[in-house]
């Protein structure tokens, strides 16, 4: 008897500190927005942890608690006791692979710290691995940062055919040289095609452009892409979140 290949949902979303755009900060909002789309695993950047901008609060830790889900965080810029990041919430089984900070350079836009979080998630019994990163502001920046992503420190870390995803806000825009550069390695989920064509995520309130991507590579096949837009995303976050329905090939 035939059976279906294993499913797997994907989200990431830039989270803005959970700072809507009304200028609140709400956790259960952002909660509220992922818990509406069941993602399996959700990639997030622009989480507060003990900040005294966001009242002290664990973003992640909250986040993760009311969706009954793991995470793992990655604190990009640290001082003393306040933390600023990504994290990934999984409802599947997950392990922490490599966390770090990418490199940068002397553009004078340069001026905050960038990182990456890599984990193995257990899909029916099979490996996924998957990368969350938020790229810096400068264009070189950025191309070092892809370099490195794509280099045997990260992408290469799994090593052969394993399957591979890359999610996350990358500050670029389809058709710049870093796109043309996660591309000639990875398919990017939002493609065009006869009957659909790539959605932006960015501003929120009135989607221009896109700089949130989910990337794949050929150890898994694209079934469905959403960017939710309705009053809930709009007003969640500055940035639209992107899901992508996956399966394993």
């Amino acid at each position: 008897m035939l059976t279906s290949p294993p499913h797997l949902r994907v989200m990431t979303y830039n989270v803005h500190g959970c700072v809507g755009m009304d200028a609140q900060q709400d956790e259960k909002r952002i909660a509220d927005v992922i818990a509406t789309f069941q993602p399996d695993v959700v990639a997030l950047q622009e989480l507060d942890v003990a900040r005294s901008r966001s009242r002290g609060v664990d973003q992640a830790r909250i986040l993760a608690d009311r969706l009954k889900m793991n995470f793992y965080f990655h604190p990009a810029l640290s001082h003393l006791s306040e933390h600023y990041g990504d994290a990934i919430l999984s409802r599947l089984p997950m392990t922490l692979v490599k966390k770090g900070i990418l490199p940068t350079t002397t553009s004078r836009l340069a001026f905050e710290p960038r990182g990456a979080l890599l984990v193995r998630l257990e899909v029916d019994g099979q490996p996924v691995f998957l990368l969350n990163t938020h790229l810096g502001l400068s264009w070189d920046e950025r191309l070092a940062q892809t370099e490195a992503l794509l280099g045997p420190e990260w992408m290469g870390r799994p090593g052969g055919q394993a399957r591979f995803i890359l999610c996350g806000d990358l500050n670029a825009i389809p058709g710049s040289l870093v796109h043309r550069t996660f591309k000639s390695r990875l398919q990017d989920v939002q493609s065009w095609t006869f009957l659909t064509r790539p959605r932006a995520t960015f501003p929120s309130r009135m989607p221009l452009v896109r700089l949130d991507y989910i990337f794949i590579n050929e150890g898994l096949a694209v079934q469905d892409v959403q960017v939710p837009n309705n009053m809930l995303t709009r007003n969640a976050s500055d940035h639209l979140p992107l899901i992508a329905d996956l399966v394993l090939a």
